[in-house]
């Protein structure tokens, strides 16, 4: 746990006890390199910086113990959670060492299906414009536009235009037309996810683990069945790779409405876990639904511009979910 200077200006905006706002961060990879095929996510040095912005502004709790404080209106001034979607193995071979160094608690939120060999649908649509050649490419036999493909900076929104145009498929019709997409491109069957060895390697090292579905589907355009076939079996795994029961649940994409629906919360809570995180943006404060937690991350590099962008989240007001 750490513990903000006296100076941080987040202490006046999230005062200790009832008042308090919940700060939680959101990550997904954390890159060895800096790699511009993948601007969004950063490289390690950049990780190493935020990490000690956080730490120095914010009290970095557990997620758990901190959603525990929220409710009791006990939750410190400028508490703060970390957390990570999907499994990455970098998250073990990069973030946590760097994550363990500033002494900082975080959650990771694992699609189960993908553990131990299985690459996420956006993974394949992603390195599918890698390795494309550049020139005009044609995609409309899967679905996408004509992109023309030079560097790195065209292909990322060309992937980008590809991921938004696939994302709310029916979840077998996704799957199906990303590894056509990468078996069309030459893909290699390399995973990027952790092992359930990693798994427990992970926990070992004092991070948490919580659920994320098993294939990472869109829940809202699922059957209630196969709903609770994803969140239930992605908890089962876990409990038998970790041997306990993980008490948070992740909503994939996150997005209220859109991508979860009140069915969706109301299922993870019947089926035993304590929260949830969705990603809407903002904090979440004392008498907030904890099944429906905010998240926010900003995306500036310079502390100044990260520092004020935190700034805004703390301020503006929470907008209803479901």
């Amino acid at each position: 746990m750490s513990s903000p200077a006296w100076s941080s200006p987040f202490r006046w905006l999230s005062p200790a006890g009832s008042g308090a706002r919940l700060q939680i961060f959101i990550f997904h990879r954390v890159l060895a390199q800096a790699d511009p095929f993948l601007p969004d996510d950063p490289d390690a040095a950049t990780f190493d910086a935020y990490c000690g912005w956080i730490k120095r502004w914010f009290q970095v709790l557990p997620l758990a113990q901190a959603v525990q404080q929220l409710q009791a209106g006990t939750l410190a001034a400028a508490s703060a959670c970390i957390t990570f979607d999907d499994g990455y193995l970098d998250n073990l071979e990069v973030a946590t060492p760097i994550l363990r160094r500033h002494q900082l608690p975080a959650t990771f939120f694992i699609a189960t299906h993908f553990t131990g060999g299985g690459r996420m649908w956006n993974d394949s649509v992603i390195e599918t414009f890698r390795a494309l050649p550049a020139g005009d490419w044609d995609g409309s036999r899967f679905g996408l536009s004509r992109y023309t493909l030079g560097q790195s900076q065209s292909r990322v929104q060309a992937y980008g235009d590809a991921l938004t145009r696939l994302k709310h498929l029916p979840l077998e019709e996704r799957l199906a037309r990303s590894e056509a997409l990468a078996s069309a491109a030459g893909v290699p069957a390399q995973s990027p996810m952790m092992n359930v060895q990693q798994l427990r390697e992970l926990r070992a090292a004092g991070m948490d683990i919580g659920a994320h579905t098993r294939r990472h589907p869109i829940l809202a355009t699922l059957s209630d069945l196969d709903a609770e076939a994803e969140v239930a079996g992605s908890r089962d795994e876990l409990t038998q790779w970790i041997g306990e029961q993980p008490s948070l649940f992740a909503y994939p994409n996150g997005r209220p409405q859109l991508d979860y629906r009140l069915r969706d919360r109301d299922l993870v809570r019947r089926l035993g876990f304590a929260a949830a995180v969705s990603t809407a943006a903002g904090t979440s404060r004392r008498g907030d639904d904890i099944f429906q937690l905010r998240r926010f991350t900003p995306w500036d590099r310079g502390r100044l511009r990260y520092g004020a962008r935190l700034v805004q989240t703390q301020l503006r007001p929470n907008a209803a979910l479901l």
